[in-house]
């Protein structure tokens, strides 16, 4: 897979929340990555899950609707938010009115003392 085609991720667990940082393009090449990921994530049932796209440069469609699915699938097992900032993520969530139902935050730290409560 090119560079320009990659996306990089890392996990991190804070008091039983996790938290998936995202970086680079989220698009038909990535969404299978991304996906397969999200759902070993939400199978270890955390009691939260929070996904920071603050370094995610391209949210195709593709990216829009797992986090829709993840949403749903979450929802039995947990608190589920994500963090997007600027043009290139919260804006796409934000004209698709996603974030009607999508808990959106401006960092993880943000998510976690809010999904802490």
């Amino acid at each position: 897979m090119p560079a320009a085609d990659a996306i990089s991720t890392s996990v991190e667990r804070r008091n039983g929340a996790t938290v998936l940082t995202v970086d680079g393009v989220i698009d038909l090449a990535t969404a299978p990555q991304l996906e397969e990921l999200l759902a070993e994530l939400i199978d270890e049932r955390p009691s939260a899950l929070i996904v920071d796209l603050t370094a995610v440069t391209f949210l195709a469609s593709v990216g829009l609707r797992i986090l829709a699915e993840t949403h749903e699938r979450a929802g039995g097992t947990g608190k589920f938010a994500v963090v997007a900032t600027g043009p290139a993520t919260a804006r796409p969530i934000q004209l698709t009115k996603l974030d009607e139902f999508l808990a959106l935050y401006q960092s993880a730290e943000e998510a976690l003392s809010a999904l802490g409560d």
